[in-house]
């Protein structure tokens, strides 16, 4: 455990820090997997609309430290491949 008034205060940081990015990470899966069903459905129209709402949420995470920006660039690459691909 932490001693130092220092390394207690670093300790709530962190705790916060985490509840914060855990909460965040949980909202872009939230999103993630509503373009997942979107797709699994064969709805064309409802993966893009749910495609379109996902993006600013995966690269806000990249904005927040959340998700690496390669990460965030290829999830929603494939994403949209597959949404394209439901109409061929």
């Amino acid at each position: 455990m932490a001693n130092t008034p220092q390394s207690k205060k670093r300790a709530r940081q962190n705790e916060a820090r985490f509840n914060v990015n855990k909460a965040r990470r949980s909202r872009i899966r939230t999103f993630l997997r509503k373009v997942e069903e979107a797709i699994a459905s064969g709805d064309q129209d409802a993966a893009k609309g749910a495609l379109r709402e996902a993006q600013p949420e995966l690269m806000r995470g990249v904005t927040k430290g959340v998700v690496h920006k390669n990460t965030a660039s290829r999830k929603i690459s494939r994403l949209s491949a597959r949404v394209k691909a439901i109409s061929a």
